[in-house]
């Protein structure tokens, strides 16, 4: 068995949306530094051209906003003049909203879901075509869902859109691998625990030790652990996964959150 190239993904071709920070620009990282070229979109064209260049290997930075369907058309032209397949989809962009149930307001409702859930079917199924067209059966295409430890166990916040909408990722996850398997198409969700970024702020040593405290390993995540499973699921080394959740999460989801301590 010759595995030299087993976790490569070089001549790959990826796109990760939200990828200027947080998960997304792990992802891009680790991505980059195995062969892959790149796209990371973002909103704002300064934020994104300065994470582009900022980040090792071929990247390439667009705006794009894929908060609705007309944004992800847009970003899916772009894609489509540049490149004729693509190999990689990282579906990444997200966002939450904390508030209390009795107050918890339909729009702050419908943006999660929006960009959490219908984001991700829907620039999907868009990019479809050059999915299949890098797709064969020794080496398939991968689309690989970002979910969240908030998908396997309820946690203290009052993050009631977040929570359904990861929960829905990850099931649509398997619906859509069932469907695309046919493709030479793995579709797989990561389910992140505490990795520090923009929505998981980690504001003084008292929260850190209490957070540190939660998860068996002792820690919160690095780039290292979530571009490690990212890069698995694109490479051949994890050409015969699809329709899986893999928690990225030092053990969190094992652990009772009421108490401190797990």
């Amino acid at each position: 068995m010759d595995i030299t190239n087993l976790f490569s993904v070089k001549g790959r071709v990826a796109l990760i949306t939200g990828g200027s920070a947080g998960i997304g620009r792990m992802i891009a990282t680790g991505l980059a530094a195995a062969g892959a070229r790149v796209y990371i979109c973002a909103r704002g064209t300064e934020r994104i051209d300065r994470a582009a260049a900022e980040i090792d290997g071929d990247v390439i930075g667009l705006a794009a906003d894929v908060s609705s369907v007309e944004g992800i058309a847009s970003l899916v032209a772009e894609i489509e003049r540049r490149e004729s397949a693509l190999h990689i989809l990282v579906n990444n962009a997200g966002t939450l909203t904390d508030a209390p149930i009795d107050r918890f307001s339909e729009n702050e409702w419908d943006d999660v879901i929006d960009l959490n859930l219908k984001t991700p079917f829907f620039l999907m199924q868009k990019l479809l075509p050059l999915l299949r067209a890098g797709a064969n059966a020794g080496r398939p295409s991968n689309v690989i869902n970002i979910g969240s430890v908030g998908a396997l166990k309820i946690g203290p916040r009052e993050v009631y859109s977040y929570q359904a909408s990861k929960g829905a990722i990850h099931w649509l996850t398997k619906s859509i691998a069932k469907k695309l398997g046919p493709d030479h198409i793995t579709v797989n969700a990561i389910a992140p625990g505490f990795f520090e970024s923009d929505m998981t702020v980690i504001t003084d040593d008292n929260m850190r030790k209490m957070v540190e405290s939660m998860v068996p390993l002792g820690r919160t995540g690095t780039p290292e652990d979530m571009a490690g499973a990212a890069i698995y699921l694109a490479s051949q080394a994890g050409a015969y996964v699809t329709g899986s959740g893999i928690p990225v999460e030092g053990g969190l989801a094992i652990c009772n959150l009421r108490s401190i301590g797990c």
